[in-house]
């Protein structure tokens, strides 16, 4: 299955480690970057990128992905 890259931006820290756990518990391949910055990366199996997008969406994140 193909691997997904997710570069998120968000308005502060909290928000930012906030996705960061919830990414995790999705099982992501990776979660990477500085949530003091507001911006992470996470590399996500094609099958759960969706969910990863719109978690990140209602959190108030700004997405970019690329297929690895």
């Amino acid at each position: 299955m193909s691997e997904i890259e997710i570069q998120a931006t968000f308005e502060g820290e909290g928000p930012a480690q906030e996705a960061w756990r919830k990414l995790q518990a999705l099982r992501v391949v990776e979660v990477s970057g500085l949530p003091a910055s507001g911006r992470l990366t996470a590399t996500v199996d094609e099958s759960v990128a969706d969910r990863a997008l719109h978690l990140i969406s209602q959190i108030g994140g700004n997405t970019h992905t690329r297929m690895n």
